[in-house]
């Protein structure tokens, strides 16, 4: 497994950022770094989001940045040059997981069914997105997908949060889960990064609790 991935797995929970407004990487790479997350995959899909990754990957040289929602190749230059050092995606999209993995970036490809498994399996991967999470069918799903799976792992998003994250982690299987709930919209809009570090905190020790 590709040295990313591992501290992930340590980390356990990836917060899934949105922003919108470059001024809020800064305060929110901090409040996620004291808060004990020093990790996030900032979605590709705002104008912001570029810069966002290039801020916390300078300023928060600890952190462990990566881009998600990427959709292109072009889409993976551009997050690489600005500092991600992972990518993820809510696809299998095979051109760009094969870019990936010749180029050496860490991805995890959105999964949900068998045959998405396959096609990662077929690019040497072993880690896959399994989204979206709850509405695919939770870990129920994910259990039945990891049967005859047996050296994949999966990092669950959608519909995680701090009531059901627990038992996720819980299942060995899971590398770690992707979550908002830390890093809600209206938080960061409202700029309550206070309120942000706190959520994080908790998350932190609902890993611990998880995995002792």
């Amino acid at each position: 497994m590709h040295e990313v991935l591992e501290k992930i797995q340590k980390i356990g929970i990836v917060p899934v950022v949105v922003l919108n407004d470059i001024k809020d990487a800064e305060p929110l790479g901090k409040a996620l770094c004291e808060g004990g997350l020093p990790c996030a995959e900032v979605t590709f899909r705002t104008e912001a989001a570029e810069e966002a990754i290039r801020v916390m990957s300078e300023k928060f040289p600890e952190m462990l940045v990566g881009a998600g929602t990427v959709l292109t190749t072009e889409q993976v230059d551009r997050a690489v040059a600005a500092g991600a050092k992972f990518i993820v995606s809510p696809g299998l999209n095979p051109r760009v997981v094969k870019y990936c993995v010749e180029k050496g970036i860490p991805i995890t490809p959105g999964c949900a069914n068998a045959s998405d498994i396959e096609q990662a399996l077929e690019n040497g991967l072993e880690v896959v997105k399994f989204f979206p999470a709850e509405p695919a069918g939770g870990l129920t799903m994910i259990k039945a997908l990891a049967a005859p799976y047996v050296g994949v792992k999966f990092m669950p998003t959608g519909g995680i949060n701090a009531k059901n994250v627990r038992d996720y982690l819980a299942y060995d299987r899971i590398l770690a889960c992707g979550g908002s709930w830390m890093v809600k919209d209206d938080l960061v809009k409202a700029g309550d990064f206070e309120k942000i570090k706190e959520l994080t905190k908790e998350a932190v020790e609902i890993v611990k609790e998880s995995r002792g």
